[in-house]
């Protein structure tokens, strides 16, 4: 028994040192300006991923290729990524003044551009952890797209196998392929995969889109096609990183951009004096936990709440959606789209138009000075310090915010328990570091019983990414002293904000509430249960409005 301990604990540590040597080596890379992933340069990165094995990204350390994985990272990189030698990141440096459409990735908010046959423009606004998100999902692809290539690469003059070929000519013809030519076209590439034809049936439509039904073909083909030309003739893929962006990454130049505008606002409708609390939630559970109910109670007679928020969220919905927002826009709802390139969108509600007896919160004490909410959409990684930060500092240098409370809501892994389930940390631990942040949680696991869901509480570990899961880290974290009970992305670095705001710059009040709740998105710890094996589709909605609930019940005062 003692053995089999000390075997998990050394691959824990293992998996440890892989995500420190990748996050030291994308750092190294970043200031060098330029890499080929699969040239010397990309070596260590390619090495840590291996060793560390994601459970994102399944079974990147076999020869047969990953589609889970694969599909999980197509979906959050620009379309025709995999066509492109040269990936260029920059910054926010006027591409959307041009001609260049902006193609948006469908599973994350980045704006990219194809410059043309050969390079793709990605932009970073977000932060290091958009950099690092980035160049693990290519790692993983171009590891990937090696396995294609030595299954269909026959000898180094280039003669490639007969399935190669047939893939070729289905990938070659312009219009959409009739059921039979799918179908052979199918059983060419799962030989060239690796993989059933029933598992590349199963996944097959995943990829694809309307426009471009048979996307999956096109993706393996160009995959395999740019590493076999990596080994014929030479040509290796290159991610160069632009001067500007390096020159502005860490100067919190869009972040500053987009405090400034919330604080203007708030300035132009005479809000800075009174209490501010800040909510990192999605742009529509505070709206509809306030208004929805009396706005729609007519239409869903005698449906509970949770009924009617799961209306709400199913797509199609904007007839619904557009009805509640109406009412909050009339209601003291000021609607702020994001311009700065953060990709934060934010809402301001001015407690002071409302009236309590037409919402959900008809019990709401809030005194004399009526709150004022801030709802922030959910930051990206470090991106979260960096916005926290500048909004906390004082208003043109001399005014200080009366910032009573930040609330964080989030998705997150959950390493007990499954998807929907919620938790309540009283601890943010960093991956990697152990660098960590105690604090006390306004919101606590009792708060929640009785509603169907099951609660955690503990410390809570902040991930250098989703991608970069791995089962025994997690294990150990969650098995050993640290007793974390989920993983995230966001946390320490809100907290880090928070603290230096209140104990040291003295930008807000000392006695800053915080609350932190998330709901499950996966449990990376069950084979079936990661980010690859899809959405939570209605099962996020329940617990996402029962913590925006209690958030906004502790606000308002509803005893």
């Amino acid at each position: 028994m003692k053995e089999t301990k000390n075997i998990s604990r050394s691959r824990a540590q293992e998996s440890s040192a892989a995500i420190e040597k990748m996050y030291i080596t994308m750092r190294h890379l970043f200031n060098r300006g330029f890499y080929k992933p699969m040239g010397i340069s990309g070596d260590t990165l390619r090495e840590a991923l291996l060793a560390l094995r994601p459970e994102i990204y399944g079974n990147i350390a076999e020869e047969k290729v990953e589609l889970n994985g694969l599909l999980y990272v197509i979906e959050r990189l620009p379309v025709g990524i995999e066509e492109c030698r040269f990936i260029n990141l920059t910054s926010d440096e006027g591409y959307s003044k041009s001609h260049f459409q902006a193609i948006v990735p469908p599973k994350r908010r980045r704006n990219c551009y194809r410059i043309d046959e050969e390079q793709m423009n990605v932009e970073i606004t977000r932060g290091r952890s958009d950099i690092y998100d980035i160049l693990t999902h290519l790692t993983f692809i171009f590891i990937e797209s090696h396995k294609i290539r030595n299954r269909v690469l026959l000898d180094d003059a280039g003669e490639v196998s007969r399935d190669w070929f047939k893939l070729e000519q289905a990938v070659s013809q312009k219009k959409k392929l009739t059921l039979v030519e799918k179908e052979k076209a199918i059983s060419h590439a799962a030989n060239i995969l690796g993989r059933t034809f029933e598992e590349v049936l199963d996944i097959y439509d995943a990829f694809g889109s309307a426009a471009a039904p048979d996307r999956f073909l096109h993706v393996i083909f160009w995959l395999g096609k740019l590493a076999i030309e990596e080994i014929v003739d030479d040509n290796k893929r290159t991610i160069t990183f632009s001067p500007i962006l390096r020159e502005r990454l860490g100067h919190h130049i869009h972040g500053e951009i987009w405090a400034t505008k919330i604080k203007e606002v708030l300035e132009e409708n005479q809000l800075l004096d009174r209490p501010i609390h800040v909510i990192s939630a999605n742009m529509h559970s505070v709206m509809n936990s306030i208004f929805a109910t009396e706005v729609l109670k007519t239409k869903f007679k005698e449906k509970s709440d949770f009924f009617i928020y799961e209306e709400l969220s199913k797509s199609g919905a904007d007839a619904v959606r557009n009805q509640v927002e109406e009412v909050a826009l009339k209601c003291g709802m000021i609607s702020l789209p994001d311009t700065s390139g953060t990709n934060i969108d934010v809402q301001i509600f001015d407690t002071a138009k409302m009236d309590w007896a037409k919402t959900s919160f008809q019990k709401a004490n809030t005194g004399d000075k009526k709150p004022v909410l801030i709802v922030m959409d959910y930051a990206f990684g470090e991106q979260a310090y960096e916005t926290i930060d500048e909004l906390l500092k004082p208003f043109k240098k001399d005014t200080l915010l009366n910032v009573e409370s930040v609330s964080i809501m989030g998705k997150a892994g959950i390493l007990e328990g499954g998807k929907g389930d919620i938790m309540i940390p009283n601890a943010h631990i960093n991956e990697g570091t152990a660098d960590n942040y105690f604090f006390h949680n306004e919101l606590s696991a009792e708060m929640f019983e009785g509603n169907d869901i099951a609660v955690f509480a503990g410390p809570m570990v902040t991930v250098l990414g989703t991608s970069l899961q791995n089962r025994d880290l997690l294990k150990f974290f969650h098995e050993s002293t640290w007793g974390v009970i989920g993983l995230e992305m966001e946390g320490s670095y809100y907290q880090k904000a928070i603290q230096s705001a209140s104990k040291i710059r003295k930008s807000v009040p000392h006695d800053v509430k915080v609350r932190y709740a998330y709901y499950a998105s996966d449990n990376p710890l069950e084979t079936g249960s990661t980010l690859a094996s899809g959405g939570l589709g209605t099962t996020g909605v329940k617990p996402t409005y029962l913590i925006t609930i209690k958030i906004l019940e502790q606000i308002f005062n509803v005893k």
